[in-house]
């Protein structure tokens, strides 16, 4: 064999067509410059998110206070640097728990068929059926608000979705060759699922739950935005925009920061996701 044949993984491929995605790299360095203010923002914060002065409320943009100063005189960029942590912990670990749920209804579905697919699928359509926003108000109003119980109503609402394409590559694959000779050497049907079927179908999980954190935010937004969400005093961003909205024509920059970064942050996750899918894709790397 000669030595100027060099192996390659799949992971090196996919990182070698990502890097060629200049926007796909623009959404990786910012996801990566919010994963560090997460991390770290509390060393940087200018000023105590959580603590102000009547005296300096309504503060414009200015030297002290960069993006000025809310209703109460708090620090708008150290609000928003703090909600960073919040926006991020809310929209990961409801995609998490949603895509866990939702891989194993739809990995069942696909795999046994019959009357075990139409009961799951049938009660995944009829989630289908509503739209996720207001199936989440329904179970916050049921739940109350608070952080746990957003990221309760986010993944609950997101299950179908991961279950449907997970269903669907599952499908693809289960009469494939080699799921037929593990069944003949003995595995069970967990294992077979576990380790010969869901690894072949991973590039399609990681790419819809890389788009769904940005969904995931979003969605938390909106019910902070509504009161049903986080609730003060935590910084998160849709919290931010539902408080400031009654001064938007008095002091814009009140909701104007606090939704550029919910902009900003869906459009990385976005941007990173599509260049993640066609990386991932079989048919992008052929040349």
């Amino acid at each position: 064999m000669s030595d100027s044949i060099k192996k390659s993984s799949p992971a090196a491929d996919a990182w070698h067509v990502l890097k060629q995605s200049k926007s796909a790299m623009l959404g990786l360095i910012i996801i990566v410059f919010l994963f560090l203010l997460a991390l770290g923002g509390k060393l940087i914060l200018p000023h105590d998110p959580y603590i102000g002065s009547m005296a300096e409320n309504f503060q414009p943009p200015s030297a002290a206070h960069w993006m000025g100063t809310d209703e109460l005189g708090r620090d708008i960029l150290s609000r928003i640097i703090d909600g960073t942590r919040i926006s991020l912990r809310v929209g990961i670990v409801s995609v998490l728990a949603a895509l866990v749920v939702g891989t194993a209804l739809g990995a069942t579905a696909a795999y046994y068929g019959k009357r075990v697919d139409m009961i799951i699928m049938r009660f995944m359509d009829m989630m289908l059926a509503i739209p996720d926003i207001l199936l989440a108000i329904a179970i916050m109003a049921a739940l109350g608000p608070g952080i746990d119980k957003a990221i309760i109503a986010i993944s609950f609402v997101t299950i179908p979705q991961y279950a449907r394409i997970v269903r669907g590559c599952v499908l693809s694959v289960k009469e494939s060759d080699y799921i037929a000779a593990a069944r003949l050497v003995g595995n069970k049907d967990w294992r077979i699922i576990a380790r010969h079927i869901l690894p072949n179908v991973a590039s399609a999980i990681i790419v819809r739950s890389t788009l769904g954190i940005s969904s995931a935010i979003l969605d938390a937004a909106a019910l902070g935005f509504l009161g049903l969400g986080v609730q003060p005093p935590y910084a998160e961003w849709g919290t931010m925009l539902g408080s400031g909205r009654l001064y938007i024509f008095n002091a814009p920059y009140i909701v104007v920061f606090p939704g550029l970064a919910i902009t900003i942050t869906v459009l990385a996750f976005n941007l990173f996701g599509d260049g993640l899918r066609d990386a991932l894709d079989p048919k992008g790397k052929i040349r």
